[in-house]
């Protein structure tokens, strides 16, 4: 999908230009020098002119640092003393229509105190996520009350603040479905959902507690008024439990996949925080745990070796890796020390469940988490 940083880009090259620069430095520190830009220009608050001297920092289309340039990106304030090339109207009659991400305030007055700060701080930076991709006007806000503005600590005035119904907003928009990003439903967020016109990514964390599955009745409300739902859910490798729940990192992840072309395990992994792999390493780890009965005490074992396996898709560090083995009574061996005790143990199966039985004087082999 087209990002403004692209439009920004195709403006340039109408024109000629193929690298740009600053008077400052203000874009050295950039990870997207055009995008960064572009954002700058299409609020108005710089354009790109013409300068008569070569710029210090410059870069061409594709962000890498170049030797100067002769069009430069410059403040409104310093705009009039040179020759404009591209500004914000020559930005606005290209731009594509991106879809509009929701966030749904319907349930607001179940929240916390707590819960609505944190709320209000997702929301603004899935404003920040937004302009990393296209103008962050793509945000809209339904069922906003005096509450939430206050609460806001964002520009209101560059995203949608509605205060009525989200089917009420869709209708004024021309949209009659949406994708909504709910835990419970049954199908799978896929590239064919992309060409959804709004997604609803969010406004209630409804995993557990007394809000558990409220999303789903955002969905039965808008059928109810007439508007198309597709209701799915995002996975880590076919599980919802480890995917991040805020609803900032749920955009990001959708953002991922439909801007960079990202597989959704590989988003899923970057947007998630150690938190969130622990939850899913409590799920994962039992189900390799071997149970060992040494002189009638009973040990559950895993490899030490899970730790590399598991990273690779699970943002974990090390000392997470060790507080789950505590937290779930697990013993890490090395793979060569289990392999050993499974030649000097026999296979048993003892009320429905299988173990390997040790008769030991000593059982100082099952060193805890060594």
């Amino acid at each position: 999908m087209e990002t403004l940083a692209d439009v920004f880009r195709d403006a340039l090259r109408e024109r000629g230009v193929e690298r740009v620069g600053a008077l400052s430095k203000r874009f050295r520190k950039s990870r997207n020098v055009l995008q960064d830009m572009a954002i700058e220009v299409f609020y108005g608050k710089g354009a790109v002119v013409r300068v008569p001297e070569k710029t210090v920092f410059a870069w061409d289309l594709s962000g890498r640092r170049v030797e100067g340039s002769h069009y430069a990106y410059v403040p409104s304030c310093m705009v009039r003393k040179f020759e404009t090339v591209v500004e914000k109207e020559d930005l606005v009659e290209r731009l594509p229509e991106w879809p509009r991400f929701i966030i749904d305030l319907y349930h607001w007055d179940r929240h916390s105190q707590n819960e609505k700060g944190k709320i209000c701080l997702q929301a603004v930076q899935c404003y920040g996520l937004l302009r990393d991709y296209f103008t962050g006007g793509e945000l809209a806000v339904t069922w906003a009350n005096d509450e939430f503005r206050r609460m806001y600590h964002g520009p209101l005035d560059r995203i949608t603040v509605y205060d009525g119904p989200t089917s009420e907003f869709l209708r004024e928009e021309g949209i009659g479905e949406v994708v909504l990003l709910d835990p419970w439903a049954d199908e799978v967020l896929s590239e064919k959902d992309f060409d959804a016109k709004a997604f609803i990514i969010g406004g209630i964390v409804d995993t557990g507690g007394t809000k558990k599955k409220t999303t789903p009745k955002i969905g039965e409300e808008l059928e109810r008024a007439g508007i198309r739902v597709r209701r799915r859910k995002i996975v880590l490798k076919g599980d919802v439990v480890g995917v991040p729940d805020r609803i900032n990192r749920i955009l990001g992840i959708i953002l991922k996949m439909m801007v960079e072309g990202k597989g959704m395990d590989e988003a899923v992994y970057e947007m998630q925080e150690p938190l969130h792999a622990r939850w899913r390493l409590r799920k994962e780890l039992p189900k390799r745990a071997i149970r060992y009965k040494v002189n009638g005490r009973t040990y559950r074992v895993v490899e030490k070796e899970l730790f590399d396996e598991y990273s690779k898709w699970l943002k974990i560090r090390w000392e997470d890796f060790v507080k789950v083995l505590r937290e779930l009574d697990l013993i890490a061996l090395e793979r060569r020390r289990i392999h050993h005790l499974n030649k000097i143990s026999n296979a048993r199966i003892i009320n429905g469940k299988a173990y390997r039985v040790l008769l030991l004087k000593k059982a100082a082999m099952l060193c805890y988490n060594c």
